[in-house]
């Protein structure tokens, strides 16, 4: 396929080409650029002008997981029968036929990290997948991805209700510690008689631990889900302690302390702010976030928490964060090329450059104009949907 005539905006680097030229051969982008190519044995899509992005990546979602329309049936998305549940894989619960990936993939949103919710201080591993497909294995990008952590109200709530622990934040987060200990503890038997088979005895199975060795051996990031600011500083404690790879999921009290989240380098995925205040910890949320924390130099995406906010509204969210003052490209980054490198693919996805996934969206006009119309929507090199 060439897609030919497009201002192409390859976010790699700000790099925008006003008439440009895609290739694509194999699924694979092979050429980005200005020149005039041999059209022979292609597919050729005159853009007209239109602009053509990276496909959107929405980096925290719970999409397939809580299906639309479906109450408890098509709910998977928390396993409130213990606090600790690390071994959950979200490939195990993803629905492909759930209508809203047609929703997202419609909006220009190409990939998401979806995976289990927030009731659990250890709630399990998180899967990063394509929104076009009918087998979860062969829309997998990664997976798993993430090893999702959850602090503040919500274990607080879900276990006061059971009258078990964790009913306060100390006890979310000494669950979260023991479970990391044990882990390390594991991992650590694991390698001695890996490496000394006849001194050592093998640890005996355990699937918990199986599940979080990667995330102490800081293989598999961790992904902490914190509104409150001292909840937030309380997730990067426990990453610095076990000396995690780790990302702030929500960060909603992010820009009330940016100054020092930026001397921890930390990294965030913003959202969902297209909603209500519905509980205490969401009292400041402000579509002024993003902006702040770009001002501060911390690298973050923009999520919708689907269903939270309903997928297709993921370009939305990018332009209010550029309506309440995030320049343009940052607001276009954070759904793009940044989502990328916080979920560790920026080799493969978020930016439009020879040898990446031809995953592409051609727009009619601004793609973070209410008014612009998804011309096409390409997947893998595959269109999946033409307007």
């Amino acid at each position: 396929m060439i897609i030919k005539n497009a201002k192409i905006f390859t976010m790699d680097n700000g790099r925008v080409i006003e008439n440009g030229t895609v290739v694509i051969d194999y699924g694979k982008i092979s050429y980005v650029g200005e020149a005039t190519q041999n059209e022979n044995g292609h597919e050729v899509i005159d853009a007209k002008g239109g602009i053509l992005t990276p496909g959107f990546i929405d980096a925290h979602t719970h999409l397939g997981i809580i299906e639309d329309s479906i109450s408890f049936e098509g709910d998977d998305l928390n396993e409130e029968t213990s606090p600790v549940t690390p071994q959950l894989s979200a490939v195990d619960g993803i629905n492909p036929f759930d209508v809203c990936f047609t929703d997202a993939y419609r909006a220009g949103v190409t990939c998401v990290c979806t995976g289990p919710g927030s009731a659990n201080p250890v709630s399990g591993m998180g899967a990063l997948i394509k929104t076009y497909g009918k087998r979860v294995e062969l829309m997998t990008v990664a997976a798993p991805v993430s090893m999702k952590f959850a602090l503040g109200e919500n274990p607080k709530s879900v276990y006061h209700g059971k009258s078990e622990a964790p009913q306060t934040r100390l006890a979310t987060a000494a669950l979260i510690k023991e479970a990391l200990m044990k882990a390390k503890k594991y991992a650590d038997a694991l390698n001695e008689y890996k490496n000394d088979p006849d001194n050592c005895d093998e640890p005996e199975y355990d699937d918990k631990n199986e599940a979080l060795a990667p995330v102490v051996s800081g293989q598999l990031p961790a992904h902490f889900h914190a509104h409150r600011a001292d909840d937030i500083f309380t997730a990067v404690r426990i990453a610095k302690q076990f000396s995690l790879k780790y990302t702030i999921v929500h960060c909603t009290e992010g820009y009330l302390a940016a100054d020092e989240l930026a001397k921890e380098g930390i990294s965030a995925i913003l959202g969902p702010n297209m909603t209500d205040r519905s509980k205490p910890e969401l009292k400041n949320l402000s579509f002024e976030n993003p902006k702040i924390l770009n001002e501060h130099g911390i690298l973050f995406s923009i999520c919708t928490d689907h269903p939270e906010t309903p997928i297709q509204y993921l370009p939305l969210c990018a332009a209010l964060a550029h309506k309440n003052g995030l320049p343009y490209m940052a607001a276009l980054e954070s759904i793009t090329c940044n989502s990328a490198k916080i979920l560790g693919v920026i080799d493969r996805i978020g930016m439009i450059k020879e040898g990446m996934d031809a995953d592409l969206v051609l727009f009619d006009n601004d793609p973070l104009d209410i008014y612009s119309n998804v011309i096409k929507t390409v997947i893998g090199g595959k269109i999946v949907y033409e307007r």
